[in-house]
């Protein structure tokens, strides 16, 4: 059981002591189902491992806090434990603090100035195809209307407006397969990627600024494969570049603009994913950013916004974990600054 009435430090650590590693998140979606259920104010309903909980107090506007459950595989870094201001543990950055937060708030503010709608979700460390959002938005979207979002996905304690978008694509570069002891008589396709390389060593991202948040883009090559066997000069091998890209561009002008930076090979792409706008000229992120204070700045990174974006909600990122810390195995977050993000939520749900 989770008691949602302690210090959200404690109940921090208590979210924490409940495994829940992608795919076997039940145990903690059950005692999140059970906690919100016994509130009056809240109507509560599940998809699969998501559980989702709304205030119905006929306010002007509706926003949405959400947060995953899930963590990455646990690394010998459960149960918790605290040292000074630091509460160790799988997840506690990542985003278990965050969801502390908004399980807090769903208890305490019966009555805020704005509806609100609270999303525990499933699955967010693997495949989008699992992810619960993507579900919920599928099955039904009217949970995830809102006119504003945040997610608490470990931010420091900063407003990170939007996200990057993100592609893989393949480079191929092809030979003439022959013996390695006549290896004249081949052309060598692991050789052939000395131009691929040369290009990405020599290029510049862009630093635009989109909404007044300044992005930085990265073209990294992230896997090389090639070769046949240890006498085969090879015919073929495939560089493997991702490319993160400003919110400005779509998915199709990353693509266009990768097919641009490779011209001469042949470029497929593996998967995509479009980043965010940041939103923060919304009225609702504006009070926003005003109840939290601080100056905004860029996420650099893909997050689940991406989702909210898609479906018409502006969303920025913004939990007490530190993203730098995220999936480590001495992963920390900073009891302080638990409380400091509390603060800061209650002071917008109730200015």
């Amino acid at each position: 059981m989770l008691d949602l009435t302690q210090d959200v430090r404690t109940l921090t650590a208590a979210i924490v002591d409940v495994e829940s590693v992608s795919g076997g998140e039940k145990a903690l979606a059950d005692a999140v189902e059970r906690a919100l259920s016994a509130l009056p104010h809240l109507k509560v309903d599940r998809s699969g491992e998501t559980i989702v909980a709304r205030t119905d107090l006929d306010r002007a506007e509706r926003v949405l806090i959400a947060g995953h459950i899930d963590t990455v595989p646990v690394a010998a870094n459960l149960p918790s434990h605290v040292e000074g201001d630091l509460l160790y543990g799988c997840g506690t950055s990542d985003m278990k603090a965050g969801v502390a937060v908004a399980l807090k708030l769903a208890a305490t503010v019966p009555a805020p100035d704005k509806d609100v709608t609270y999303v525990f979700y499933d699955c967010e460390e693997v495949e989008a195809e699992r992810n619960g959002l993507t579900r919920v938005a599928r099955d039904h979207a009217d949970w995830l209307s809102a006119d504003f979002a945040v997610l608490m996905e470990p931010t420091d304690g900063v407003i990170e407006g939007g996200c990057q978008g993100t592609l893989r694509a393949d480079i191929t570069v092809t030979g003439k397969r022959a013996h390695s002891a006549r290896s004249w008589f081949g052309v060598n396709a692991i050789h052939g990627i000395e131009p691929v390389l040369a290009r990405l060593n020599a290029y510049e991202p862009r630093r635009p600024v989109v909404d007044g948040l300044e992005y930085h883009e990265g073209l990294n090559a992230v896997g090389v494969r090639g070769g046949v066997a240890g006498n085969v000069v090879p015919d073929l091998c495939v560089v493997t570049v991702n490319y993160r890209f400003a919110p400005d561009l779509s998915i199709e002008e990353a693509q266009e603009h990768v097919r641009e930076v490779f011209d001469g090979f042949a470029v497929s792409f593996v998967d995509a994913a479009p980043g965010a706008r940041p939103g923060l000229t919304h009225p609702v992120a504006a009070a926003f950013t005003a109840a939290v204070g601080g100056v905004p700045r860029a996420k650099l990174g893909w997050t689940d916004v991406a989702r909210f974006s898609a479906l018409g909600v502006p969303a920025v990122n913004y939990g007490p974990g530190d993203p730098n810390l995220a999936h480590q195995q001495g992963e920390y977050v900073s009891l302080s600054k638990i409380v400091e993000s509390e603060r800061a939520m209650v002071n917008w749900l109730t200015k």
